[in-house]
């Protein structure tokens, strides 16, 4: 599989617009406030970590994805076991953004949920088979300029329209005005309670850690032209999202400061609606020309982001399970018609899931966290410390940590928790009547992610000394890990020769 090389440039542009969205960012800030939109921080900080810690070791092996490292220590076979939360993650992300971008279309356009989903995966798709990774850069250029410029361009307008309250306010804002509870806190800033600082410690940790391992982030660090590049693309792409947020949130401002009654709108902007805030406000509050150049800076963020996951997944899968698991003696002719086919059938997917599953959002989220528990910990193992990892201990500590996610319960899957934390809350009915599901207030997925990397280090640890004091064992080693073991030791003595013989010929 060929691998293209990216430019500075184009790499910081590329990162920056497949790590946000102007929708979520400014539906989070309305329903909870800015401490509790932590999306455009916690990315922006997992950018700059990874640009810190793996681009530089990742890029200069000349990895082509992200499982490469992991199938070199596990095996391609075990390797292939983290797919399954990659892939998943990827396509539910892509699938939720094609929704957030049919709701767009249908507010200012008019046009139907599912014929905008098919057209923008369709445009998508097809630049993406015939110019692969170049496409996907190159566009992902133009898209920034598109948003930076489109959602920037439009606020002077939708703070001009008399339905908004100047000078913008962040305290009694008047979308929340004379309703109960409103005086207590600001609710641009939000309230973050003393219950709560579990979940917001849980999430702020999951974004920042759980934000590196996607294959979205490091096919651009790992197609950069040298590790330089590598790690100011990470760096700079890190300050970029950070400022895509920006629009975003004032347009969140706005928006809570407008007097919706007083617009063509003509009725209150009722929970159900804020995630339609970005397309309201370019409707309602600005001309028909300037909403149709916002409305292109939203579909241009939606695009950016759906072209890199679908490239991404579809390279993987390619890659490390096809060519690495099932046929090892592919050729770049297979391979690349085979990867332009999986792009097909992943854009398909994706775009089914946008159009039938109503709560695409939700599943990302327990995708996301996945990533976060099961993957993160064991590419910073093979990466940093492989010495201190082997096939047994990932084995022990990935599918532990699948078990104990899957015990902690998931409202949005509808189902409640076995093992209960501290500080959980048990189910119980809404305002309305309706039944609710327990959540938990404390930061597990921290804890599993710990235990994780705690169960396969000490798996490690104990079957690695299990073979070294009882040789006679190693008949039992049936995944092969004392070969491996002794296969790494050999290839670091011939380097530490090969090494050696150089210093010498150098005097």
């Amino acid at each position: 599989m060929e691998k293209a090389s990216t430019s500075s440039l184009v790499g910081v542009s590329s990162v920056s617009t497949c790590v946000k969205g102007p929708d979520g960012t400014t539906e989070s800030v309305i329903k909870n406030g800015l401490v509790w939109t932590q999306a455009p921080i916690g990315y922006s900080i997992s950018l700059f970590l990874g640009g810190l810690f793996f681009a530089e070791k990742m890029r200069s092996k000349s990895y082509v994805t992200m499982l490469d490292p992991l199938q070199i220590k596990y095996g391609k076979p075990l390797g292939a076991f983290f797919y399954i939360p990659a892939f998943a993650g990827e396509i539910l992300w892509s699938a939720s953004i094609l929704a957030a971008l049919g709701t767009s279309l249908r507010v200012i356009c008019g046009i139907n949920d599912t014929a905008s989903i098919i057209v923008s995966a369709a445009i998508a798709m097809t630049y993406t088979l015939f110019g692969g990774l170049y496409s996907v850069a190159f566009t992902d250029i133009i898209q920034l300029i598109c948003i930076f410029v489109g959602l920037i361009f439009s606020i002077p307008w939708m703070t001009g329209n008399a339905a908004v309250t100047m000078p913008l306010q962040a305290g009694n804002v008047i979308m929340f005005q004379g309703k109960p509870g409103n005086l207590e806190y600001s609710k641009f800033y939000g309230k973050l309670d003393k219950d709560d600082i579990g979940i917001w410690i849980d999430y702020a940790i999951m974004l920042m850690f759980g934000g590196i391992p996607w294959q979205a982030y490091f096919q651009r660090v790992l197609s950069s032209r040298d590790v330089s590049v590598a790690k100011t693309l990470s760096f700079c792409a890190a300050f970029g999202c950070f400022c895509a947020a920006i629009p975003s949130i004032v347009i969140a401002l706005i928006t809570m400061n407008t007097d919706w009654p007083a617009t063509e709108y003509a009725r209150e902007l009722i929970p159900d609606n804020y995630k339609l805030a970005v397309p309201l406000t370019l409707l309602y509050l600005t001309p028909p020309g300037v909403a149709f150049i916002g409305l292109g800076a939203v579909s241009a963020a939606v695009m950016s982001s759906t072209d890199s996951s679908i490239l991404g997944v579809s390279t993987m899968f390619t890659r490390n399970v096809v060519v690495n698991v099932f046929y090892k003696n592919a050729s770049d002719k297979f391979t690349t018609w085979f990867l332009r086919g999986t792009i097909l059938v992943n854009t398909i997917i994706a775009m089914l899931i946008a159009i039938f599953v109503k709560t695409v959002y939700g599943l990302y989220l327990i995708c996301s966290d996945l990533v976060f528990i099961l993957l993160f910990p064991h590419l910073m193992l093979v990466v940093h410390f492989p010495k201190r990892t082997n096939k047994y201990g990932m084995f022990c500590g990935f599918f532990t940590a699948l078990f104990l996610r899957v015990l902690s319960g998931e409202p949005v899957l509808r189902y409640n928790a076995i093992i209960k934390y501290a500080g959980y809350v048990e189910p119980g009915k809404d305002d309305e009547g309706n039944d609710t599901y327990g959540y938990q207030r404390f930061p597990f997925r921290n804890l599993i992610m710990i235990l994780n990397f705690i169960i396969t280090l000490s798996v490690t640890f104990l079957s690695q000394k299990l073979f070294q004091t009882y040789p006679e064992l190693r008949k039992y080693d049936y995944l092969g890990a004392v070969k491996d073991g002794e296969q790494e030791l050999e290839m670091e003595k011939k380097k530490g020769d090969s090494g050696k013989k150089t210093t010498d010929g150098d005097i």
